[in-house]
């Protein structure tokens, strides 16, 4: 069997523009990655469409507001998901967007900022 796949429309932010239709077996969440014709784009926000149908309503149609991106090569496991960059760090944002506000583009390595929280 399978597995069940929905059309996914992906709108890039800025500047504003549909990227295409897309259909997809995952369904992607705020801070994943998306990988199309041959580009990166970080995942900001999903919005479900829905259709009314025997009374009933069902998920029909997912879009996707990305922004182009990298993917990161310095990420951490943390509380269930994956943020960018090293965990830490007081200065981490612990988001799946970005690192943190005195080096947003990294790498924490190297990072002068660089200072082991204390929690």
């Amino acid at each position: 069997m399978e597995p069940e796949t929905l059309p996914t429309e992906v709108i890039l932010t800025h500047p504003r523009q549909s990227l295409g239709s897309v259909k997809l077996d995952w369904i992607p969440q705020p801070g994943n990655y998306l990988d199309i014709e041959g580009k990166t784009y970080a995942v900001l926000e999903r919005r479900h469409r829905y259709q009314l149908k025997s009374g009933r309503y069902r998920l029909y149609k997912i879009a996707l507001y990305v922004q182009s991106a990298k993917r990161p090569e310095e990420k951490s496991w943390l509380d269930g998901r994956w943020i960018v960059g090293n965990a830490n760090c007081r200065y981490n944002a612990h988001s799946e967007i970005i690192r943190c506000a005195v080096n947003p583009e990294g790498p924490c390595e190297s990072c002068r900022y660089y200072e082991i929280s204390e929690q």
